[in-house]
């Protein structure tokens, strides 16, 4: 059974960032996406809708082929209801949460997925192709030698009730390299496959991560802890199943960074070096070199991704129940207010086809479950946008079902703005991963699982191709209100702000220090010649002809800002409130990473309190928002390989 699309999809570049027109489809494929499908389609004029997750939570009754108050709510009421669901953003909640503190040997594990998922029957590491099974039982067995604490996240093990202090035990680096087992885990690694750079690539799996269970904390909340680098399982294939500091530095702080950001990811509670040498060729050139050892502990709500139920369907008719099986476990456990529909909250929707047909998903709570994850990808990816995040590697493997920034490998935040920058030297020929491409690479990698959903019989193709209608839909809403947020308007100027981009790029202006400069801006400045002193830090060597295109686009700005009624200092904090002054730039990772190898990590521990508060002027951390310098362009700083 071939499930996949076509293996190369070519994008026409992009400068507006909005979803461009292309057409997913293949005569073999279990289902077509009809041109009806396509993304010019999506992006008609519509009125905002709420998220499918707001109006099930909520028990709303919502028709999207009439007119209603509640289809009529505001854009910002809509991304409200959807950060009100984020299964991450606990940064307000802490106040709330009980005050248990546990030790280690006290943290209530729960193995929900071993205990109802098929697993693997044997318990070898030997490499091999697992079938009819979701995972493979395997312990740590990555060489540790005197593990150290490198770093960790106090706020993270709030999430599960651990007591912080515990990070201060002397076998807690022991522990966390998977040296010592900790009571209570039940190790395993997750099978999986996945689409690489377009083209199916089989079973890959987790080849170097090794969960240890499931926590269920004082507020029932699952926690899974996984362990990054911590040796060899049947997923390895070729590898040896370890990391190096370098890399485990980098997943680390941007876990981190990326949360207090305000974005849904992964989360990562310490970071350990094994006390070990890893042999790695950073980049493929046949000069491997040794580079310390090192594991992160990950953790998340769950670490499935689009490829483990992909995995299954490309197996042909005899997993393909395995699809349904895992498709149940998620919903059940992750999705569990769609369990709860019921036709009489009327969740029906137009699908904008010729024949105005409707998709009742009240009736299908497959159908709801693969909209609500096509919303979560599109707010996600929409949430990358607005700061300048570039993933580097949007492999349907490196895509989770919660909506959650995952897999931190050769990552980049923007600095110039340059809309084809991918952080990936194994993505350049292409740029398939780029900056820009990254909204459409989204729907590409929800058609496959929608594709997959379809083939194990779970969707229609209606409902498959509705999926896709609101992941533009949802898009479009969340990158124009994060947007419109971004320069403090009071309502989105599609003008006005595609003419600001193509400036930033002629220019290559930093993306993040030119908005957290914008907010100087004053509604009342009619001085021509004084209209760019509020940027001038942001706007270097540029000539005349380009400060009078500058000044054109500053005198429209102001025009928008007199016609909102906000004053200076309001849509100052506000603006201020969403442009980060600090972000996770390469070359501040390479700093801290540099120190790290000679036995210094305070360096790391203090871009952790930075990051911490992106938001904040921090008095005294100002180098820390400054411009990349000329060494951060080198090879291995301002770009990375896949497996870096």
């Amino acid at each position: 059974m071939i499930f996949h699309f076509s293996a190369k999809s070519q994008f026409p570049s992009l400068t507006s960032f909005c979803l461009r027109s292309f057409l997913l489809s293949t005569p073999k494929s279990r289902f077509y996406l009809s041109p009806a499908a396509n993304f010019r389609s999506f992006l008609r004029p519509s009125r905002p809708v709420p998220s499918l997750a707001s109006c099930v939570s909520t028990g709303g009754s919502v028709r999207m082929d009439s007119p209603s108050q509640d289809a009529a709510a505001s854009l910002e009421s809509v991304t409200n209801d959807f950060k009100n669901q984020s299964l991450e953003d606990d940064r307000s909640g802490d106040g709330d949460r009980k005050n248990v503190k546990l030790k280690l040997e006290d943290l209530n594990w729960d193995h929900s997925f071993v205990r109802e998922l098929p697993g693997d029957p044997r318990s070898d590491t030997i490499p091999r192709q697992v079938f009819h099974a979701c995972y493979s039982k395997v312990s740590p067995s990555a060489e540790v030698e005197n593990p150290q604490l490198v770093a960790w996240s106090d706020s993270v093990a709030k999430l599960f009730d651990l007591n912080p202090k515990e990070f201060e035990r002397t076998d807690f680096p022991l522990l966390f390299s998977g040296a010592s087992p900790l009571v209570g885990a039940v190790p395993y690694a997750q099978c999986y496959g996945g689409h690489q750079f377009g083209m199916w690539a089989g079973q890959l799996g987790d080849g170097r991560a090794i969960t240890l269970g499931e926590i269920l904390n004082s507020k029932s909340e699952r926690w899974e802890l996984q362990l990054k680098g911590a040796g060899k399982t049947p997923y390895s294939r070729f590898a040896d199943g370890l990391a190096v500091l370098r890399s485990s530095i980098r997943e680390f702080l941007c876990s981190e960074a990326v949360h207090f950001l305000g974005i849904p990811t992964t989360r990562a509670l310490c970071l350990v070096t094994t006390g070990k040498y890893v042999a790695r060729d950073m980049f493929y050139d046949g000069n491997p070199k040794d580079e310390p050892g090192a594991i992160v502990c990950r953790v998340a709500q769950s670490f499935l991704r689009f490829g483990s139920f992909q995995i299954h369907a490309s197996r042909g008719k005899e997993d393909l129940e395995i699809v349904r099986t895992l498709a149940d476990y998620a919903i059940t456990h992750h999705f569990p207010h769609l369990e709860n529909m019921s036709r009489s909250e009327s969740l029906s929707f137009s699908t904008g086809d010729e024949d105005h047909s409707v998709v009742d998903l009240t009736s299908n709570k497959y159908a709801a479950w693969a909209v609500e994850v096509a919303e979560r990808t599109a707010s996600l990816i929409a949430s990358w946008q607005g700061v300048g995040f570039t993933h580097g590697v949007l492999n349907t493997d490196n895509m989770s079902i919660l909506g959650l920034t995952i897999d931190y490998g050769p990552f980049g935040f923007l600095d110039a703005f340059d809309p084809s920058y991918t952080p990936n030297t194994t993505d350049l020929p292409g740029r398939r991963y780029c900056f820009a491409n990254q909204p459409d690479i989204g729907v590409w990698n929800i058609a496959q699982f929608a594709t997959t959903l379809s083939a194990a019989q779970l969707l229609n193709d209606k409902e498959a191709n509705y999926a896709l209608e609101r992941y533009g839909t949802k898009f479009m809403d969340e990158y124009q209100a994060i947007m419109t947020r971004k320069l403090g308007l009071a309502k989105y100027n599609k003008q006005l702000i595609s003419k600001l981009l193509n400036n930033m790029a002629v220019d290559k202006v930093d993306y993040t220090n030119f908005f957290r400069s914008l907010s100087n801006i004053k509604a009342d400045q009619n001085n021509s010649e004084e209209l760019l002193v509020p940027l001038k830090a942001v706007l270097l060597d540029i000539g005349q002809e380009r400060k009078e295109s500058w000044k054109s686009w500053v005198q429209s700005y102001i025009q928008e800002l007199v016609a909102s009624g906000i004053s200076d200092e309001q849509r100052k904090v506000a603006m201020d409130s969403v442009n980060p002054k600090y972000i996770l730039r390469n070359y501040l990772c390479q700093s801290a990473i540099d120190a790290a190898e000679l036995g210094d990590f305070g360096e790391v521990r203090r871009l952790l309190k930075i990051m911490e508060r992106p938001f904040d002027e921090q008095p005294g951390m100002e180098k820390y928002a400054r411009l990349p310098p000329a060494w951060a362009y080198r090879p291995g700083v301002c770009m990375l390989s896949c497996s870096s």
